[in-house]
């Protein structure tokens, strides 16, 4: 008997980027829609001699919204050939403004298609996986084809498989959360111009066109519980010490979580008598934010000076401070996120057993041009 029903437990994601496809391995709670803009017509009118009056309406399809999609996926840094490599990589690329792909094994690195290129996830090092936003001033982004599929698994041969493809598809943010007992998740969330039913991605004679990063490890796996936050301020000022030295501050975090945005939106035609069709996207502002989360510690350069120096330094027009996460702590497999020039606001107490504290950030630019709100570099085990 032919199989009627598919299970996302059974769900396979394909990221199309350049010529290659990368196996995505996703958490429950994926999905992906396209919508309608419709317009109504209706009649309002006064009765006739005989107490008649038309009530009716009629409605048309104007536009396709564009697709949004979303997925979730662990940070999963694995090394391959002593290269430090990811499942997600791809995703990264995109998100900052890669194009490009150049997936010889001398190279293997992401970058903008500018004349001169612009690396923007270098996965050639035997050292880490950087990927930095040096090439993300763009205001279109490379695109990719997403594949969702639902495998029959049955056996039949009247039973095939069902694929959904995501067409020019673009990723708008990505948020991490590290909380206690986690394992360290990165949410990607985005849009594409069109959703179709596709067929079983192409990969080529032998695969050769897949790529499969550490998807069968169980040694890259990040636990949030060993994450240290390195937090040091820029401006003197804001210290208390007495020697006015600049010092790092010493937390124990609790939670946290960092978001990037690229603000993309889409432009649809508005041509009458057509079912329009979004036609590309434009960027819009980068954006880093986040949060973090402590106990309450009088311990020296602990969380209440930093209340305290926040405080003293309400009237500072833009602190700066140097953030960094280490996301799984000091040994491999870890994730680094930094932003040099934080500005944080001041802490907000929660008042339970034992007093907490939360402290909003948002990562800038060194100036207003630049592209150096955040890296990310990921290390395999």
């Amino acid at each position: 008997m032919a199989k009627s029903l598919f299970l996302s437990r059974e769900v396979k994601v394909y990221v199309e980027f350049d010529g290659k496809f990368w196996e995505m391995p996703v958490l429950d709670g994926f999905s992906f829609s396209q919508g309608t803009n419709t317009t109504e017509v209706t009649i309002a009118e006064m009765a006739d001699s005989s107490n008649n009056s038309r009530r009716g309406r009629i409605a048309f399809n104007d536009s396709l919204n564009p697709v949004e999609w979303s997925f979730s996926t662990y940070a999963r840094p694995t090394v391959v050939n002593t290269k430090h490599r990811a499942p997600e990589e791809v995703l990264w690329a995109m998100m900052a403004g890669a194009s490009n792909y150049d997936g010889t094994e001398a190279v293997n690195i992401f970058d903008d298609g500018a004349t001169t290129p612009v690396p923007v996830v270098k996965t050639t090092s035997t050292t880490s996986l950087d990927i930095n936003f040096d090439g993300s001033n763009k205001l279109e982004f490379g695109a990719a084809n997403i594949y969702f599929g639902f495998p029959s698994n049955d056996g039949s041969a009247t039973d095939a498989d069902v694929y959904y493809k995501c067409t020019g598809s673009v990723v708008n943010e990505a948020s991490l959360s590290f909380d206690l007992d986690g394992i360290t998740t990165i949410e990607w969330s985005g849009m594409a111009t069109k959703l179709t039913e596709g067929t079983v991605p192409d990969f080529g004679t032998s695969n050769v066109n897949l790529v499969q990063h550490g998807l069968n490890s169980t040694s890259n796996f990040i636990r949030n519980r060993l994450t240290q936050l390195t937090l040091s301020t820029a401006d003197n000022h804001l210290t208390t010490d007495a020697d006015n030295n600049i010092d790092a501050y010493s937390l124990v975090l609790t939670g946290g979580n960092i978001s990037i945005s690229n603000n993309i939106s889409f432009i649809t035609p508005s041509s009458l008598g057509v079912v329009n069709t979004p036609l590309g996207h434009v960027s819009g502002t980068r954006s880093v934010s986040g949060s973090f989360s402590c106990y309450l510690s009088g311990d020296t350069r602990g969380s209440a000076e930093l209340m305290e120096d926040l405080l003293n330094a309400s009237t500072i027009v833009q602190n700066q401070f140097s953030l960094q996460f280490n996301v799984g702590g000091v040994s491999n497999p870890k994730l680094e996120i930094a932003c040099p020039h934080a500005m944080l606001e001041i802490p907000s107490h929660s008042v339970e057993d034992v007093i907490s504290v939360e402290v909003n950030f948002h990562g800038l630019p060194a100036d207003i041009a630049d592209t150096d709100e955040v890296t990310v570099k990921y290390f395999g085990s």
